[in-house]
């Protein structure tokens, strides 16, 4: 269901109120996700986008979605993964250039009145994305601001819980329904609601601007911590290691979300 209203255009529906004590800051929240080619930043490239605008109570209040031409083949994998062929994508898809504009154009706009951007595994989509913009010639998202990941968020809060952190797996855990996972439009409506829920159940910091600010700590951190990981079971090199920048990170191959 789409509610009318603009992404990227000025909000409404301000004070709204839930019963529930989170931040003043999460209680209107953008939303982002990516559907891709593939899950190397630098080379790969967007095939569905969604960016949305969820209200206090996890309800999505404005919405776009987009479907790309990449220009390039769809590979199998990744159309087993979100559904969309290279054929749909040629017939049914906008150029990619007009599709890159219009996502970086909306997720700029929120950002510049101040509204949080909540992306699950921000790092990949942010990065993805801003290759994608300097690909087309158009000004990308060098440093976004301020961005919410849940990803990281859980990670830092707790660290030590057995098992994956898939959006799917995490959602579960939150009790955030998802519907639909690999769909863009699905995966960003979750990704917020489980920012709203982690907000809920864990002393965050007060402003977006410390938030963001630990959120580059705790990536690094968690990037360390995985390097070491993987060193000590062989899956890098003893000089390898994985790139903790966030919220937009270093072209590298990056491993499936």
């Amino acid at each position: 269901m789409r509610l009318p209203g603009d992404v990227g255009g000025r909000l409404y529906g301000e004070g709204m109120s839930s019963g529930t004590v989170i931040p003043s800051w999460l209680t209107r929240v953008g939303v982002f996700d990516l559907e891709t080619t593939g899950v190397d930043v630098t080379a790969d490239r967007v095939v569905t986008a969604h960016v949305g605008v969820l209200d206090v109570h996890g309800r999505e209040i404005a919405a776009r979605d987009w479907l790309a031409d990449p220009g390039i083949d769809i590979p199998d994998g990744a159309t087993a993964v979100h559904g969309i062929t290279t054929e749909q994508a040629r017939r049914l898809g906008r150029p990619a250039a007009e599709v890159v504009a219009q996502v970086v154009a909306a997720l700029r706009s929120l950002l510049r009145q101040g509204v949080p951007v909540v992306a699950y595994n921000a790092s990949y989509d942010f990065s993805l994305l801003a290759h994608e913009a300097s690909r087309h010639g158009i000004e990308p998202l060098v440093d976004p601001a301020p961005v919410i990941d849940p990803l990281v968020i859980d990670k830092a809060y707790d660290r030590y819980r057995p098992g994956k952190r898939t959006l799917e797996v995490v959602a579960a855990h939150y009790a955030v329904p998802l519907d639909g996972a690999h769909d863009a439009s699905a995966d960003a409506v979750a990704a917020g609601r489980v920012a709203q829920a982690l907000a809920q159940r864990f002393t965050l910091p007060d402003t977006l601007a410390e938030l963001h600010t630990r959120q580059i700590g705790w990536a690094r951190a968690q990037a360390e911590s995985l390097t070491e990981y993987f060193i000590r079971i062989g899956r890098l090199e003893p000089e390898e290691t994985l790139d903790g920048t966030w919220p937009v990170r270093a072209p590298r191959h990056g491993a499936a979300r």
